[in-house]
């Protein structure tokens, strides 16, 4: 890159010199599908992020071209690739080249600055055409065509690697959630396997207990003493996340008080978040004092017919967050109560069943889910490393008068 860049000269344009820009309208109702059929085909894009960025079917492109779209409210800014025919909708502006140009360079570009629009905050927050006319993109070797394709394309090159192997990782992760519901996806009466194993669906309640704590007030927090959780921990666990803990603790006395009435945590007991975003499972690594915020965390009892480990991977499975979606669609604030986990059906196949899934899962999870050694350290290593190269492979010098 060196010697590719080595003496060029640059020159910044404004994006209006470089792209068509066009602001999506409105929703085609005369031509519109909320599946995709055979005359429906074309994608109907919104200002949504990834896959919430369809909004619907249509029978004809509106865009024909590669284009970039970028989010004018919302995510304010969100950039985005497109590369097959779609149809833009309000809240969306499409770019399409004008002059001769890699679009994954100038996608990548545009990146860069997708958090520095200068929004008016009256009223509703919006980006507009007229905003992003005078915004500048670098060209380099404008004069000779042929070279500046060639910089922009090793660019992208560079730059595509990083792409791909978060792509990669993160398809490590789903590939994992799909073992797991394989291997949590059992019929009444046996196994997914060869091996026809016999497996009873039951509902927490009949196998186990379960109980919240008692009320702590904040004037009763500490900044020492017995650690108490609250919903944002066990969130934070989970995700791999350092959770500052300066004030989430109780003084003992407090906690021998309250534990008396509520019962205290043994090890391999389950914490379960109850409030907010709900079911996300935290086992009690031991037998040493732990108390848990009332009603956001409710605390599942270790059973004698059911692995605490198998429990935590079947609360991760698809089939069990949309149990969870289905019975809290009607709340404002999703809440997991203890009448509904105690009627929560779960699978319960013969312990050695348990501990032989328990193990591969492990195994998995210690492969996705591990701070130091696993898929979301790399994955967050690999954006941060692409992000270092994209920002300085695009850090071109601008004109002396404008800086």
């Amino acid at each position: 890159m060196e010697k590719l860049l080595d003496g060029v000269e640059v020159e910044w344009k404004a994006l209006e010199s470089v792209f068509n820009i066009l602001a999506g309208g409105d929703v085609p109702k005369d031509a519109f599908s909320d599946v995709k059929t055979q005359r429906y085909n074309i994608p109907i894009l919104s200002n949504g992020i990834g896959d919430k960025a369809l909004y619907g079917w249509t029978d004809k492109e509106k865009i024909e071209k590669p284009s970039l779209t970028i989010s004018a409210r919302g995510t304010i800014g969100w950039t985005s690739y497109r590369d097959i025919p779609f149809f833009p909708i309000v809240r969306l502006i499409v770019l399409t080249p004008k002059i001769e140009l890699n679009l994954k360079y100038a996608y990548y570009f545009m990146k860069t600055i997708e958090n520095g629009y200068k929004v008016p905050p009256a009223g509703i927050p919006q980006l507009t055409k007229p905003m992003l006319r005078k915004f500048q993109i670098p060209i380099p070797c404008p004069n000779n065509p042929e070279k500046s394709l060639a910089i922009q394309a090793e660019i992208v090159r560079i730059l595509d690697t990083f792409t791909e192997l978060t792509t990669e990782f993160s398809a490590r992760k789903k590939q994992y959630n799909y073992y797991r519901d394989q291997l949590l996806s059992f019929e009444e009466g046996t196994t997914k396997d060869t091996k026809r194993v016999k497996v009873e669906w039951k509902a927490l309640g009949e196998i186990t207990r379960v109980s919240s704590a008692s009320r702590v007030h904040k004037n009763e927090w500490t900044t020492s003493g017995v650690p108490f959780f609250r919903t944002s921990d066990v969130i934070s666990i989970f995700n791999g996340v350092k959770n500052s803990r300066d004030d989430a603790f109780i003084s003992n006395e407090l906690y021998e008080t309250l534990s008396s009435k509520s019962g205290k945590t043994q090890k391999n007991d389950i914490l379960v978040t109850g409030g907010g975003t709900i079911g996300i499972p935290y086992i009690v690594p031991t037998d040493e004092p732990l108390y848990f915020k009332d009603a956001d965390l409710l605390c599942i009892k270790k059973s004698k017919t059911l692995n605490s480990k198998f429990l935590y991977h079947y609360f991760l499975t698809t089939k069990f967050r949309i149990y969870l979606e289905n019975i809290s669609h009607n709340s404002t604030i999703a809440h997991y109560t203890i009448s509904q986990i105690k009627k929560n059906p779960v699978p319960v196949p013969p312990l050695e069943e348990q501990s032989r899934i328990v193990a591969i899962l492990d195994k998995f999870d210690t492969l996705t889910s591990s701070i130091s050694e696993g898929l979301p350290r790399e994955i967050e290593l690999r954006q941060k490393q692409y992000e270092y190269y994209r920002d300085l492979l695009l850090s071109f010098p601008k004109p002396e008068l404008e800086v």
